[in-house]
């Protein structure tokens, strides 16, 4: 059986790759996801560009966990040396844009799912979503469709990760923050310079450690990264504006980090988006426990998915490198995928069989 759903997870995604589906441009690879699925007699569900389907034999007493992958892209970089859409295979990879990130995921996923679909007496549901926009963060894409899974114990978000589990995720804090002056002529002692009140608070965003420290990525990290103010030489500027970005730990919640800053700083504080959360699973949770026992190793991952819009315990774990994402001539070893398969089932059936 693992064979064969092997051999179709491989045609899937040769025919996603052929798809263009940039993000929010994901319809056609929907369409192709929802066919393939049905095909299968899998009763699917859908809304705008995206896709989810349960186990045959929900039962609503027990559990559900969470598969998740994404089916959009970037659009190809200019160092591309082949047609991206081409899906071609050579010496054991599959090149094509999406394939690694996070195409190979996603279709590993669906085999795990349909390997499961008809078994009776799991222990918990599965719920299967493909979903859309995570290359840009969007808000039509599993952030629109989570209200619809219904309530979730954890997660597999599938993302490339060498079939390691990334059990820890930054969250992300994009604030814009003003210092109000007063303007006045340069020559003459006059106004309240902006760009000396902002020196203040943007020392206090280089200088201040929070007390509390991540076991898996160590201190939470500010930055400001843009700064403007003044209009001409001879005038005193009464506003200056600068950009912080905020890479939140698993140590605190966005929403406490910009309590803190809010505590500290005299200028005003506007997030762009609280959005972006940080995520953490226990080591000892039986997924966690169960890819360990696999040979897979842990990590805190510094790169920003899916998982940033889940408040359920997840661990982020496929097929694939990161390293290879976004790159020219993308590409996934065919083999990775027919381990990633064998790897997503053997952990599952730890936890949903006992086993």
């Amino acid at each position: 059986m693992i064979a064969k759903l092997q051999e179709d997870s491989l045609g899937l995604l040769k025919q996603l790759i052929s798809i263009q589906s940039f993000s929010k441009e994901e319809d056609q690879t929907a369409d192709a996801i929802e066919a393939f699925l049905q095909e299968r007699n899998i009763q699917t569900n859908r809304k705008l560009n995206n896709v989810w389907a349960y186990n045959k034999h929900f039962d609503a007493a027990k559990p559900t966990l969470l598969l998740n992958s994404h089916h959009d892209t970037v659009k190809p970089s200019t160092g591309y040396t082949r047609d991206p859409y081409a899906a071609s295979v050579e010496e054991g990879k599959l090149y094509g844009l999406g394939s690694n990130d996070a195409g190979g995921c996603l279709v590993s996923l669906i085999a795990t799912f349909l390997y499961y679909h008809d078994q009776e007496d799991l222990s918990y549901n599965i719920c299967l979503a493909a979903t859309a926009e995570e290359e840009i963060s969007g808000t039509h894409g599993l952030e629109y469709v989570l209200p619809d899974l219904g309530e979730l114990e954890f997660a597999i978000v599938g993302e490339p990760t060498l079939m390691n589990l990334a059990i820890a995720e930054r969250g992300l804090l994009v604030l814009d923050c003003t210092v109000h002056g007063k303007a006045g002529h340069a020559a003459r002692e006059e106004g309240d310079n902006a760009i000396y009140k902002a020196l203040k608070d943007i020392d206090w965003f280089r200088s201040y450690r929070f007390s509390k420290v991540s076991e898996m990525f160590g201190p939470l990290k500010m930055s400001v990264t843009i700064i403007n103010a003044g209009s001409q030489h001879n005038v005193v500027p009464a506003t200056c504006t600068f950009t912080v970005d905020v890479r939140v730990t698993d140590a605190y919640t966005n929403e406490e980090v910009l309590k803190i800053i809010r505590t500290n700083v005299d200028c005003d504080v506007k997030p762009r988006s609280v959005r972006l959360k940080p995520s953490s699973i226990d080591k000892e949770h039986p997924i966690v426990q169960a890819g360990l026992s696999l040979g897979r190793t842990t990590y805190g991952s510094p790169t920003t998915s899916d998982q940033a819009l889940l408040s359920i315990p997840s661990v982020k774990v496929g097929p694939g490198d990161s390293a290879r994402s976004h790159m020219a001539d993308e590409y996934i070893y065919i083999e990775e995928i027919e381990k990633g398969i064998d790897l997503y089932i053997k952990m599952l059936n730890s936890v949903v069989n006992g086993k």
